[in-house]
Parts: C-alpha cells; sequence; structure tokens
C-alpha cells in the first residue's frame, strides 16, 4: 500500500513543480512582450518630437536675424515712415511672444522625451528584477522537491523496505517450524526450500 502512494506522492510533486515553471515563463514573456511595447513607444516618440525640435531651431535661427533687420530697417526708415515703425513696434512684443512659445515648447517636449526615457528605464529595471526573483523562486523550488524526494526516500520507502523484510524472515521461520514439525510426525512430503537469507531483506 505504502509503495504505490510513493510514485503518486511524486507525481504530484511533480505537476506542482512544473505548474510553478509555467507561470513562471508566462510571467517571463509578459515582462518582456510590455518592455518591447514600452521600447517601441519611445522610440516612436522620439521619432516623432525629434523632426519638431528641429524645425523649431531652424525656424528660430532664421527668424532671429530677420527680425532684427527689420527692426533696424524701421528704426532707420521712422523718420519718413512713421506709421510703419510703429506697426513693427507693435509686431516686436507679437514675435517676442511667438519666439518665448516655441522656447517653452521645445523645453516641454524635451523634459516630456526625458519623463519617458526616465519610466523606461525603471521598468527595465523592474523587470530585470523580477526575472531574478522568478530565477530564485524556480532554484527554491528545485531545492524543496530534492529536499522533498530525500524526505520521502528516509521516511516512507525505508521503513517500508524494513518491514518488508521482518515479514518474510517470520514467514521463512514459520515456514521452517511447520516443516520440521511435519517430519517428526512421519509427514513424507517433500522439505519445503529454505528461503535464503537475502531475500528475507529489500
Amino acid at each position: 500500500m505504502m509503495e504505490n502512494l510513493v510514485p503518486v506522492f511524486i507525481a504530484v510533486t511533480a505537476a506542482a513543480v512544473v505548474l510553478q515553471a509555467g507561470i513562471l515563463v508566462a510571467l517571463y514573456v509578459g515582462v518582456r512582450k510590455t518592455t518591447a511595447k514600452l521600447e517601441a513607444t519611445v522610440e516612436d516618440l522620439k521619432g516623432k518630437a525629434a523632426p519638431t525640435i528641429e524645425s523649431a531651431h531652424s525656424m528660430l535661427t532664421e527668424l532671429r536675424p530677420k527680425v532684427g533687420q527689420i527692426v533696424d530697417t524701421m528704426v532707420e526708415l521712422r523718420p519718413k515712415v512713421g506709421q510703419i515703425v510703429d506697426s513693427a513696434i507693435e509686431l516686436r512684443p507679437k514675435v517676442q511672444a511667438v519666439f518665448d512659445n516655441l522656447v517653452e515648447t521645445t523645453a516641454t517636449v524635451r523634459s516630456e522625451v526625458q519623463r519617458v526615457d526616465a519610466t523606461v528605464n525603471d521598468v527595465m529595471d523592474r523587470a530585470r528584477l523580477q526575472v531574478i526573483r522568478a530565477d530564485e523562486m524556480l532554484t527554491r523550488t528545485f531545492d524543496r522537491v530534492e529536499h522533498t524526494s530525500d524526505v520521502v526516500t528516509r521516511t516512507v520507502v525505508s521503513p517500508v523496505r524494513q518491514v518488508t523484510g521482518i515479514v518474510r524472515g517470520v514467514t521463512a521461520g514459520v515456514e521452517f517450524l511447520l516443516g520440521n514439525r511435519g517430519r517428526k510426525n512421519g509427514d513424507t512430503r517433500a522439505p519445503r526450500r529454505p528461503v535464503p537469507q537475502d531475500e528475507m531483506f529489500i
């Protein structure tokens, strides 16, 4: 009875180990997919933001000397064309506001890119930590299975073998005594073969 339970116990333990390994593998695959999606999103964002930053920078570079030239021209022509100079003076704050808005937009885009990059790095670090934890968990599981097998061997298989050896020894002794008693009573039956000592114990 006990010998039949040992394979069942080992099979249940192996199934539990396989289930835990499957869960860990699924967790690892999910983390890898999430990391890949985040990396693709960051690369897409960088690809979309880079042309905007470059165009804004080139626009600012081209616009600054032109605005200076326009202002200088208006100042030179002020005695003759007062209305043009007044219009230029009114236009200058608007151009400055546009320039300031472009500078703020560039700074905002740059900070957002830096924030996304920091987020991706944090996610990558967490993913690495989860993979390390999963590996440690799997290693502990294998160690527990090995320890359980040793405990089963010491606590179940060895006592069963000892009990089986004792039962066989007692059976052999009883058969031997019954055989001798039969001879004394004149029994002509052939004597039973004695059980070898190596068969008494497993």
